[in-house]
């Protein structure tokens, strides 16, 4: 499987502001790419640097193996862009604006097309500015999706909508995910937990890491120690349990690199008096707030 996009020691400040901080991220052909983080974490910069929309201050991006800013004519055909502050034509009417964009895309598939107005519901003759937010997000990936491109750049596509219109456009996204890739930067982990198969977390401009989400969610652990009597907390306390929490009776952390044998019997060595252990496997957006909560106390 290749890398159909790719970041090498990418930068970008605004003056004084790091906004991406030497940035490393591969995206495989064929994958669905969850970039998450806390807001200002560098998400949306990352995409427009990719999509030629910014310019690096450092390193490069790179689309189908091409320097982002030179992607060519041709290359751009083969992507589709949705973002949550997309420009519009809103003088434009829905079938307008489908009219006008199919001959700038060799591939552009009027079945699909029609496919797509159908399934949304998109109103032909309504002007684009007349249209709700939720309706201009229809708009904007039923006209990005009806070339069947292969590479679909998905900006926090799910921003201030409700869920009927999500789980819309969750399936319209996940009925292209065949042929296509799919990097989208979110912060509904709750939906896009369900169809990502890639994770990667950025935090104050810097890649914490990039790996599958089965990966991800095999090494993550909530560990629960009820104790037969008080004990102190260990010294030095491990680097990979997070955010830990101790009463008198009940300790409970996160293992970021959980492995069954290894992490019970460094929990026994640690709380020789340890009465049960608990290990709960954890939903990504409960990850999410452990590593932004770490990230913080390590600021």
């Amino acid at each position: 499987m290749s890398d159909i996009l790719r970041t090498i020691d990418l930068s970008k400040r605004f003056r004084n502001t790091v906004a991406l901080d030497h940035m490393n991220m591969a995206v495989p052909e064929g994958s669905v790419y969850g970039l998450v983080g806390p807001n200002g974490a560098g998400k949306t910069t990352t995409i427009k640097l990719l999509m030629n929309l910014h310019q690096p201050t450092a390193g490069r991006a790179e689309v189908f193996g091409h320097d982002s800013r030179r992607i060519s004519p041709q290359d751009f055909a083969q992507i589709g862009y949705v973002s949550e502050n997309q420009e519009m034509p809103e003088w434009m009417t829905v079938g307008y604006l489908m009219a006008y964009l199919k001959p700038f895309y060799p591939t552009w598939d009027a079945a699909r097309a029609a496919e797509l107005l159908r399934q949304f519901d998109l109103p032909l003759d309504r002007k684009l500015r007349h249209l709700s937010h939720g309706m201009r997000m229809k708009a904007a990936l039923a006209s990005s999706l009806a070339h069947r491109p292969r590479l679909i750049v998905l900006d926090e596509p799910f921003t201030g909508l409700d869920a009927l219109v999500r789980d819309e456009l969750i399936e319209g996204v996940l009925e292209s995910a065949d042929s296509a890739t799919i990097p989208i930067s979110s912060n509904d982990l709750s939906e896009i937990e369900s169809f990502t198969s890639h994770i990667g977390y950025l935090d104050h401009g810097r890649l914490q890491f990039s790996e599958e989400m089965t990966s991800l969610t095999e090494r993550f652990r909530e560990i629960e120690i009820t104790l037969r009597s008080p004990s102190p907390s260990p010294a030095p306390w491990p680097a990979t349990w997070l955010n830990p929490q101790q009463s008198p009776a009940v300790v409970r952390f996160v293992d970021s690199q959980f492995e069954q044998d290894r992490t019970v019997a460094e929990v026994r060595r640690l709380f020789p008096d340890a009465q049960q252990i608990s290990v709960n496997p954890m939903p990504l957006r409960a990850i999410f707030v452990t590593l932004a909560k770490a990230g913080r106390k390590a600021a």
